[in-house]
């Protein structure tokens, strides 16, 4: 097994200066330009703080993004951005309604994604620290998912695409054609979000999903599971050599609340055994996940890295507590096999979490102390 690395999911609450810039820029008071010369020092200032926390990979905090996955979806050609009829409900909140729909055939050419990953792994480069700089995208299954989010998005996606296989294969290939310029730029970590798998294991959204059409929970998740892993394996059995592909596994994170609940159990052998990725960053920090049990599944290979630390609260948690779920976690998976981190990043969404920013580094310091201590 290769030496793991101490890193954070990817996201990190957005500074005042950039938050107040893109209100400046969406109300036309501010050039594109300017907007972006804002983004550019907030990337230097945050990759400089990841380094000084001991971060040996880092991101750029997805601070031009609003959102974790929809952003990425609108870089594609075909796809436009959109208002749906509702956004996504959470426990507490409910999303804006932007969304990405189908236009035209998806094509993968010239995404905004890989100029702004140039510019982070430039400035990581210029440090000259032992740091690599990786990016975070939204998993195929995940554009799948919301290109069929509701009957206008089913309608107009059945309109340009009448044939199945030609769909999947123009996924893939904007994928891939994406993760080709990234690799050429530099990129040696590829992490792929995704909150597909957080619906599987959810009672009461497999029964509103299939209502519909009179289908079981049991009969949905096997439909999508299928269709899941068919579109994020199709891409992850195809990159390049030498890339390392990983995955974060999410049960939703929007300003501090959740949207599904249920432990792996049910996907376990797809998630962990199927999908031809090599590590996962898994949601362990509430009883909403469930046990350490369906772990079981990983194959030798892989590395689970386990979310014990929350990201959705400032509460500092106790570090032997942390330690001892560690030690649990080992009786089904050797210790080799496990890792640590938080269960998500501190801002899937511009709005970010309800915690400080020095709440955020403080977690992350702990994370970093008991890699230390557990793993030496």
């Amino acid at each position: 097994m290769t030496k793991k690395a101490f890193e954070h999911v990817g996201s990190f609450l957005r500074p005042a200066a950039l938050q107040e810039a893109r209100k400046q820029f969406e109300a036309k008071t501010v050039s594109f330009e300017e907007l972006t010369a804002v983004e550019d020092q907030a990337i230097r200032e945050l990759v400089d703080q990841q380094i000084a926390a001991g971060l040996e990979k880092v991101t750029d905090g997805e601070f031009r993004r609003s959102y974790w996955h929809l952003d990425f979806f609108w870089g594609f050609g075909g796809v436009d951005h959109v208002q749906a009829a509702e956004g996504y409900h959470f426990h507490d909140e409910t999303t804006k309604a932007d969304s990405a729909l189908i236009a035209g055939k998806i094509t993968g050419d010239n995404h905004p994604f890989v100029a702004a990953y140039r510019f982070l792994k430039d400035y990581v480069d210029s440090k000259n620290a032992a740091v690599e700089a990786k990016i975070t995208i939204p998993a195929p299954a995940q554009f799948y998912f919301e290109l069929i989010r509701d009957q206008e998005h089913v309608e107009k996606l059945a309109e340009i695409y009448p044939d199945f296989d030609e769909l999947r294969q123009d996924i893939k290939a904007a994928y891939l054609q994406v993760i080709a310029d990234l690799v050429e730029a530099g990129l040696k970590t590829l992490q792929v979000d995704d909150c597909t798998w957080g619906t599987l294991v959810d009672e009461n959204f497999l029964t509103l999903w299939g209502r519909p059409q009179g289908k079981t929970p049991e009969q949905v998740r096997d439909e999508l599971s299928h269709l899941f892993l068919t579109f994020n394996n199709d891409v992850y059995q195809a990159v390049p050599d030498g890339l390392l592909v990983n995955t974060h596994v999410c049960r939703g994170n929007f300003h501090s609340t959740w949207a599904t609940a249920g432990g792996y159990d049910p996907i376990a052998k797809e998630l962990f055994e199927k999908e031809a990725v090599a590590e996962y960053f898994l949601e362990f920090d509430t009883e909403r996940a469930g046990g350490f049990e369906p772990l079981a599944a990983l194959t030798d290979n892989k590395v689970a890295v386990l979310g014990l630390i929350t990201s959705k609260n400032g509460e500092l948690e106790d570090k032997e507590t942390i330690i001892h779920r560690i030690r649990e976690a080992e009786k089904v998976v050797p210790l080799d096999q496990l890792w640590l981190s938080t269960q998500c990043g501190f801002a899937s969404t511009e709005e970010g979490n309800i915690l400080t920013a020095d709440d955020q580094w403080k977690k992350l310091a702990l994370v970093k102390e008991v890699i230390d201590e557990v793993w030496g």
